[in-house]
This record gives C-alpha cells, structure tokens and sequence, in this order.
C-alpha cells in the first residue's frame, strides 16, 4: 500500500485544526443533518465529516455507520486534502492503484466508491472532509457534486462559529477573571488604606494636644509624619482611580525605581511596633515592574510579617536576588509560622486560619489570595517555606520584562 501523502503546510495545517477543539466532542444535530443531506443527495448510504489528525481520521459525524474513526494511513480523506482539489471523487476504488490493496476496501467493509469536498477554512487550510461513500461502484452528476460542495461550505461556516464562540467564550473568562481581580484589589486597597488614615488620626490628635500646650520638635515631626501618610494616601487613592478607569494598567504600565526607596514607600504605608525590627536589602537596585502591583505584593507580605509575630523582638527581612530572567524577593519573620498542610491553602480566596493577630483582629483571606492573583498575572510564582512557632519566608519570583 502506498504511504499516504501530506499537504505541503501540514503543521501549519494542524496547528490551526488544534484551534477548533474538534476532536471527540459529541454529536451535534447540525452536523448530522447535513451528513444525512449529503448521503440523499448523492443517493449513497454513507455520508461523513471527517477532520484528519497527524494519525488518525476522526468522524465529528457519521451517518450510514458505527464507526467514529479510522486510521489516517487508511483514509481516502488525507488523500483529498492533499491533493489541493476542491473535489475528489474514486468511482471504483478497486482500479485505483491508491486503494487497490487498502484494508477498507478489500476487506470487510468493502468500499468501493468515494467523493469528498476538502473542508477548507478561512486561512486556507484542509482540516478535513464531507465525503461520501458506497459499497458499489458509483458515480455522481455535476448537480450532485455542486450540491456537496454547497453542503462542505456549510460545514465549515457552522465549524468557524463554534471556534468563535469559543474564543468569546475564552475571552469572557479573562474578563470575569480581570473583574474578579479587581475586586479582589479594591477590598484589599480599602483595607491597606486604614493603615495611613489610622497613622493621620492618632498623629494629628497628639499635634493638637501638643500644640494646646507648647510648640517643640516633636510637633515639626508629627506633623511631618501627618504629612507623608497623606501624600502616600493619595498616591494610593490616585492609582485606584487610574486603574479602575483601565485595569490593564495594572499589568502593564511598567515602570523603573529603585527597590529600597520604593521599600520604604511601602513601610510608611505600614504601622510599625517599636519591638519590630525591618531589614531591607543592602545597596541600589533598579528593578522594572507595575509599580501599583509591586506594592500591593510588598505591603501585604510585610503587614502579615509585622501582624501575626508574637516575639519579643520581632524581625522582618526583605531580601533581594536577581538573575537573567527573575527578580527573586524574600520577605521573612520570625513570627508565630504556618503548619505545613497550609502552605498552599493560604492562597485561596476567603481561606483564613482564624488566628488573630497581634492586634486581636482576624484576617479576611483576601489579601495573600490577591497577592497570589497579582504575581501569576506578573508570570511569577509564590511560596512559602515555615513551621510553627520559627517563622515564616515567603518567596516571590517576577519575571523581568
């Protein structure tokens, strides 16, 4: 038997065939009426919508037999996609040197005769057929070859609306994702801003109480604190307005800073106990991420660090790596530690171990789920190495633009 030839853009051909996710789905009512259509027609007993992988042949319908598929290497079908013919028809497969000795036709299934319409797509490539077939000898006119090939155009225009609406379908994931996405944001930056209007409240109480009684200082230095919690409040406010006007924003406007004086940032942002020690990296870095999504990522990590540490003293860590293809961050304490069985729980949304904080306030289970979201939606990945009672590091790797 001869080997069955290939089109001449064969991968490309079944690279755009993986598109449609085709292959062993269910019958469809459309389909088969039109098998059903092609076979009265071509008054033949079988009628098939064949899509041809790398190996075998598959029946996305078949009308006239059980069978739902073949292998490609017996197939009339890979013949007619290669052939690069808008039609081609074997009246008698026994006189075709093609098919003389295939299996199909000289065993129990006995095909004698076979037309096929390739099934071509908007791009140009064959995916498969509409064909028909009989055990006998056979013929067809030129009205009933123009009627299949109306029938294989059919075909294709309803195989382009599934992958269509696949596509919408995908598409609309992404959205619910991205709206998801922001809500999860929007919870978590409502939460992170009561930690600068709490600083503003208390430090404008003790500059008024001060003030009442004498100017020092100590004044100049609330009021100075004052001051930085509201411009970093509004820079806050400012990137939630801009990001919800455009979400993409969050992802991909990406800007150069340097690591420690965005780090600090990130610390005025954060209401420090005197017993909490914060480390930052040694030296300059100037890295290139969304700042907004660096910052969330950083905020979040280094106020769980400072919340669940029960020691006496208390130390935070922010290390700093770098290499061809990541930025690699490290933030660990020495705080009350997770169990092992939780190490990846903690990154689902809404799931919370009830334990309080040094502040006796329980979590949401939004924040370390955010962080999570925002670091896969930056190609990065997170994880944490702890035990109870020793700490926790949580390690984040975000892949350089």
């Amino acid at each position: 038997m001869v080997t069955f030839p290939l089109p001449v853009n064969e991968e490309k051909r079944l690279a755009a065939l993986n598109t449609y996710h085709i292959f062993d789905t269910a019958e469809e009512k459309d389909f088969d009426a039109l098998s059903s259509l092609a076979a009265a027609i071509c008054q033949v007993p079988i009628a098939l919508i064949t899509f041809i992988d790398r190996d075998r042949q598959w029946f996305k319908s078949h009308h006239g037999t059980d069978m739902t598929e073949n292998s490609r290497e017996l197939s009339f079908c890979t013949h007619a996609i290669a052939s690069g013919e808008e039609f081609m028809m074997v009246p008698d497969a026994s006189l075709d040197e093609r098919f003389a000795n295939n299996p199909v036709v000289t065993g129990p299934t006995k095909v004698a005769f076979y037309a096929g319409v390739p099934l071509v797509n908007e791009d140009g490539f064959a995916l498969g057929t509409l064909c028909v077939i009989d055990q006998q000898v056979h013929d067809l006119s030129p009205e009933q070859i123009k009627a299949l090939k109306t029938l294989a155009a059919q075909v294709v225009d309803k195989l382009e609306l599934k992958r269509k609406v696949i596509l919408l379908e995908k598409a609309n994931q992404r959205l619910v994702n991205s709206n998801l996405l922001i809500q999860k944001f929007a919870s978590m930056a409502a939460h992170d801003i009561k930690n600068p209007l709490s600083s503003m409240l208390l430090t404008s109480e003790a500059l008024k109480a001060r003030h009442e009684k004498q100017q020092d200082e100590g004044c100049i230095r609330l009021a100075n604190i004052n001051i930085n919690s509201t411009r970093n409040l509004l820079g806050l406010v400012d990137e939630m307005l801009a990001y919800s006007k455009d979400p993409t924003l969050l992802m991909a406007k990406k800007q150069e800073f340097e690591l420690n004086d965005m780090l600090h940032k990130v610390m005025s942002l954060v209401k420090v106990p005197d017993n909490i020690t914060l480390s930052l990296p040694e030296g300059k870095y100037i890295v290139r991420l969304s700042i907004i999504a660096f910052e969330q990522i950083m905020l979040n990590l280094v106020s769980n660090a400072i919340r669940y540490n029960d020691k006496e003293k208390g130390l935070v860590t922010i290390r700093f790596e770098e290499d061809a293809l990541h930025y690699l961050f490290e933030v660990e304490d020495n705080g009350i530690g997770i169990a092992e069985a939780y190490h990846n729980k903690i990154f689902d949304s809404n799931f919370t171990l009830n334990t309080p904080d040094r502040f006796n306030e329980k979590g949401s289970g939004i924040g370390l789920a955010t962080v999570k979201d925002l670091v896969t939606a930056l190609k990065g990945s997170i994880r944490v190495k702890s035990e109870p009672g020793n700490g926790a590091t949580f390690m984040v790797a975000l892949k350089k633009q």
